[in-house]
């Protein structure tokens, strides 16, 4: 078989998968994480949400073979860093920032969250996906805001504190559903801020 007769499958594919648009792409990312906040992981399936998108759900299966890999692609897509281009110019202002920052997105973010939690311990796809898209950033993006404030002398870098500064703000988010069945609003998450974040660094 020649080079050129091996490649058609793959050039067939390609051809086949760019008549996709990014906008109908998005479509399609936008509903099945819609869809799984709204109903669950297990409960959403491919042609699910080719019926809410009005597609076959022949489109979705040439695009992403599997659900975990389609889930995996949308929150890829749905990458936003939350606390970037926060800099108030201290640690303690830069800590507060966030806090605002986290409240905006805090329903959305923790829903969904909520609704991948059994299934992320099942597929590392789909765990890699979730912490590259809604983790990482974050926690990269409060490393800089650490940075910023040992280099000011604010904290010092061997602060004990430190290690757990993710934890603390990422998980006030997750945890207060649980145990109050209400998200952290903003004015939860200042409180909380100024009660434990602060302290624990010997900010005011």
């Amino acid at each position: 078989m020649t080079s050129q007769a091996a490649d058609a499958p793959e050039t067939a594919v390609a051809s086949r998968r760019s008549k996709l648009t990014p906008e109908r792409e998005q479509e399609f990312f936008d509903a099945v994480l819609d869809q799984i906040r709204e109903c669950g992981y297990e409960a959403v399936t491919m042609e699910g949400v080719a019926a809410s998108t009005r597609c076959s759900k022949s489109t979705l299966y040439r695009q992403w073979k599997t659900k975990p890999q389609f889930v995996a692609a949308a929150l890829r897509s749905d990458r936003c860093v939350r606390f970037a281009g926060v800099d108030t110019g201290s640690l303690a202002g830069d800590l507060r920032a966030v806090a605002r920052a986290a409240a905006e997105w805090s329903g959305r973010d923790t829903k969904l969250l909520q609704a991948l939690g059994h299934a992320v311990m099942q597929d590392k796809e789909l765990a890699q996906a979730l912490r590259e898209a809604l983790v990482e950033p974050e926690i990269r993006a409060l490393q800089e805001i650490v940075r910023r404030g040992v280099e000011r002398g604010e904290v010092p870098a061997g602060h004990p504190a430190l290690e757990f500064l993710p934890a603390q703000l990422l998980g006030v988010l997750r945890v207060r559903p649980i145990l109050e069945g209400r998200y952290a609003d903003e004015e939860y998450l200042a409180r909380f801020v100024e009660a434990a974040v602060l302290p624990a660094l010997g900010l005011t």
